[in-house]
């Protein structure tokens, strides 16, 4: 038995430099929040005295993580062009700062939920490394750039540890994000 997992959205923000390393390459640090989960739900029916009678669980769990991913920048057009469409990829480094989950019943009623805070380390891991690629575009807007970005996070560390059973749970995420980019220092 392995229960189906789907994804949970959540809040994500972030602050980042972009340090030229030529005309059309730039490393792009980040120090970023985001809120990552999971949900699973699971339903059976029960046949008694021939009355079908529906019973389920949904159980979420979302994590507050703080993370660094270290990306390369490929701008595919010159610093220059009123419009710049951009490629990014690297790893991150990401530390799980607060972990919950909330459970409730489904059936023929539906229950309050239940509102657990997880301790960090023991079955779930505080730590993930990933690998981050995506694609922007940045759009000169006064001082500096409004961006529209769209990335994808492939976590490489399994997030839950239960002794005997070996779940697959990787964080794995999309992300659209729009910002703006301002010059500093100059």
């Amino acid at each position: 038995y392995t229960p189906n997992f789907e994804l949970s959205p959540g809040l994500q923000g972030a602050l980042f430099l972009d340090i030229p390393l030529g005309e059309r390459v730039s490393f792009r640090p980040e120090l970023s929040y985001a809120q990552k989960g999971l949900v699973i739900r699971q339903s059976f029916n029960f046949d008694v005295l021939g009355v079908n009678i529906p019973l389920g669980v949904r159980i979420a769990l979302q994590t507050k993580n703080i993370e660094v991913p270290l990306l390369l920048k490929l701008n595919l057009a010159s610093r220059d062009s009123p419009v710049q469409p951009y490629i990014i990829v690297g790893p991150a480094v990401s530390y799980a700062a607060d972990s919950r989950v909330s459970a409730r019943g489904d059936g023929l009623f539906r229950t309050q939920p239940l509102n657990i805070n997880l301790p960090l380390g023991g079955v779930i891991n505080r730590w993930d490394v990933s690998g981050v690629g995506g694609l922007g575009l940045a759009f000169n807007a006064g001082a500096g750039q409004f961006m529209l970005e769209g990335r994808y996070v492939h976590g490489l560390t399994r997030q839950i540890e239960v002794p005997v059973v070996q779940l697959p749970v990787r964080n794995r995420g999309v992300s659209v994000s729009l910002g703006y980019i301002f010059p500093i220092g100059q």
